[in-house]
């Protein structure tokens, strides 16, 4: 025989009273979560740019008597805190050293020097021949040093155009 279910004011109560336990309580799965932790690493290395503005000395007239200057400059951007030296190489010229540069016209030569100082006291080459390097720190902006150029008075050498090339060299 079937069993019948009698349904009371008890019954709808007990039943409506789980339903709205069961909506109002939170699903155990969607309620759990897990964290975990990555790192962000980065190996910074030191580095320095270089940048140079040429060194023009115009027309030179060996009769003026006195020595013809010009200025060029020598910018260095190195890494924070990062030590280096600057150092200007003898040129292109045959023969020429660091302390003896030549520009060349044709196979003929015009003697010049290349100085930290504008008093032309010391040169600038790469530590050798009584040359000096110019060093500093970096920090992350450009710092400029400027170049002296310098061709003694006096050398009557066959009119022309001379020029040279002359390699920086920044070491950190």
């Amino acid at each position: 025989m079937a069993t019948r279910w009698k349904w009371g004011v008890r019954s709808v109560g007990v039943l409506a009273a789980a339903a709205l336990a069961a909506l109002l309580s939170p699903d155990d799965a969607s309620a759990a979560t897990a964290t975990t932790t990555f790192n962000v690493t980065a190996t910074v290395v030191a580095v320095c740019t270089v940048q140079a503005t040429d060194v023009s000395f115009g027309s030179y007239l060996a009769s003026t008597g006195s020595a013809t200057t010009a200025q060029g400059s020598v910018s260095a951007t190195c890494s924070n805190g990062s030590a280096y030296t600057i150092a200007l190489d003898a040129g292109q010229a045959s023969g020429a050293t660091v302390a003896n540069r030549s520009m060349t016209s044709s196979g003929n030569k015009l003697s010049y020097g290349l100085y930290t100082t504008s008093g032309h006291t010391t040169l600038w080459g790469d530590g050798t021949l009584s040359t000096a390097t110019v060093g500093g720190t970096g920090n992350g902006s450009a710092q400029t040093q400027t170049v002296y150029g310098q061709i003694s008075a006096g050398q009557y050498v066959t009119a022309g155009s001379y020029a040279d090339v002359v390699t920086v060299t920044v070491s950190y």
